[in-house]
Order: C-alpha cells, then structure tokens, then sequence
C-alpha cells in the first residue's frame, strides 16, 4: 500500500457527519486502526493522540481513529477521554478490509478475528507515505508525529 492512493472510504463517525477520506485531502492525515474502545491499550494510544494533537495541528494534520465498535460507543468513548478527533465506527469491516487490518489473533489461548493496531499516514494528495502493522503503543504516537512533520516540508 505504500505509495499508492489511500483507499476511499465514507464512514460513519464521531461529531455527527460521516467521513469521507476524499474530502480530507490537501492536508496529511493519520488514519489509526484500533481494537476496541475503552480497553487499555486503546485507551492510552488514543490519550497519547489526544496529548500531542497540538503538535499534529500546528503541520496541518488531522488524526482519525478507527475500530469496529458503534458510534454509541464511540461517542462515549471520545467524550470521556476528551479526544479532539473524530472515531470513524466500521462496524461491518468495509474499510478494515480496504487496509488490511483485520486479523487472526490470540487472545487468552483462543484464536479471534480482530484488528490489528496500525497507523497509516497519508499525505496531502491522498497517498500513503508510511505504514506502521502490528504497532506497540509505547513511543508510537511520536514516531508517528516525527513522520508526519517530514510530510510538510
């Protein structure tokens, strides 16, 4: 997927309006891949988004997050961890599917079907510069942000 166009995708999302990636373009963007609202892991990457969010402002990038939860839950969820961002619910795994995330995991000794947390940056005509699979939350978020600086030079 690097260096190719972004798969276009509408979804619905947190704020009231659904999202189209297409209509994001001009501007890099951060597409983040998450398993589930309201859990640890997802909990702290999502903070970390939330505190460096300024920084991502000031090189023009928007950030969106995206799991399969619903908007209900999303709504919550972004509301009580004060997310500046939109949360983008595919609960049907439409754009799961479009990037690839959806995988086979385990979890406690079973094997379940689940998103594999991943980051996908994309640049201001809509293509994907940087693509991070199978991420570990510590350190992530600012090595996505040191990234995505390079992208508006």
């Amino acid at each position: 997927m690097l260096d190719q166009p972004a798969p276009d995708f509408e979804s619905p999302a947190t704020g009231g309006k659904p999202f189209r990636l297409s209509r994001a373009k001009g501007a890099p963007l951060v597409l983040y891949f998450y398993p589930k609202d309201n859990t640890p892991g997802c909990t702290t990457e999502g903070q970390h988004f939330r505190d460096l969010y300024p920084e991502f402002q000031k090189v023009g990038c928007a950030i969106v997050g995206v799991s399969r939860d619903s908007l209900k839950s999303h709504e919550n969820f972004k509301s009580k961890m004060r997310f500046p961002f939109e949360l983008l619910s595919d609960a049907e795994e439409v754009v799961c599917k479009l990037y690839g995330v959806i995988k086979m995991k385990n979890m406690y000794g079973k094997k379940v079907r689940g998103i594999e947390r991943s980051t996908f940056a994309i640049d201001g005509k809509g293509v994907i510069r940087r693509e991070w699979r199978g991420v570990k939350v510590p350190g992530h978020v600012q090595e996505v942000l040191e990234f995505v600086k390079t992208l508006s030079r």
